[in-house]
């Protein structure tokens, strides 16, 4: 069983239904627990800590049809290989997977690629790529719309290039369209992001959605999964 959200994501939810309803916090974190399944809340939080993703398969697994995910760090922190690890692994799944980029070119994506697998090949004939210049939500949803199932995966490199070209939507009309696609379709859309390098005087283990960088304004609600890297490691 997967929760819908993390667990500091369902703690907010129940003190707003706490606000909400007039109820005791307790109850509150209980009503949250039924909802996702468990019959209290200590039952669902021993729970979250054996469904932890540890590994590139456990995050695939945590992922549900629809969701759209968040994958941050600053530079050279391995967001960009994260996300074309949980791709890989999703081709090897048989699932449609697709990976749009305005970062990198064609010959650099495919020599990461190379270097990930070991130069076995197998994986990513079901891996498609894409480095054109046209790349925008409406792009995207043109050239994977009749090539989806369920769990199909589309990561997005990265966040913050999809409305640089001024010709392009606004950042937040095409989140929220990417959205209501993956939902219409049941397909997991992977944005990578930059972090703001004000984080790096920051006294934390990891960053967090204050520290995405916005040149545009962008409503982080839409992401109902955030994945944040430090040194090799990451949060959800």
């Amino acid at each position: 069983m997967k929760l819908t959200a993390p667990v500091y994501i369902l703690k907010q939810k129940a003190h707003a239904l706490k606000q909400g309803e007039g109820i005791p916090l307790s109850a509150a974190f209980n009503r949250i627990a039924v909802s996702e399944g468990f019959a209290s809340w200590s039952l669902l939080q021993a729970k979250a800590k054996e469904m932890k993703p540890r590994t590139t398969r456990d995050i695939l697994a945590y992922l549900n049809p629809g969701d759209l995910v968040l994958i941050a760090a600053r530079p050279q922190q391995g967001k960009t290989r994260l996300a074309l690890e949980l791709l890989l692994e999703a081709a090897r799944e048989q699932r449609p997977a697709f990976f749009f980029s305005l970062e990198y070119t064609k010959k650099e994506a495919e020599g990461i690629l190379q270097r990930m697998t070991s130069g076995n090949v197998e994986p990513l004939a079901s891996l498609h790529l894409d480095f054109s210049d046209e790349i925008s939500a409406d792009y995207i949803i043109e050239e994977t719309a009749e090539h989806l199932g369920e769990s199909s995966l589309i990561g997005i490199d990265y966040l913050q290039l999809l409305d640089q070209a001024r010709a392009k939507p606004p950042l937040q009309a095409q989140v929220e369209k990417l959205k209501a696609f993956a939902k219409e379709k049941g397909a997991i859309i992977l944005f990578i992001s930059q972090v703001d390098r004000k984080f790096e005087g920051a006294e934390r283990a990891f960053p967090e959605s204050v520290d995405i960088r916005l040149p545009n304004p962008l409503d982080l609600a839409l992401f109902n999964k955030k994945l944040f890297l430090k040194d090799g490691e990451f949060r959800l």
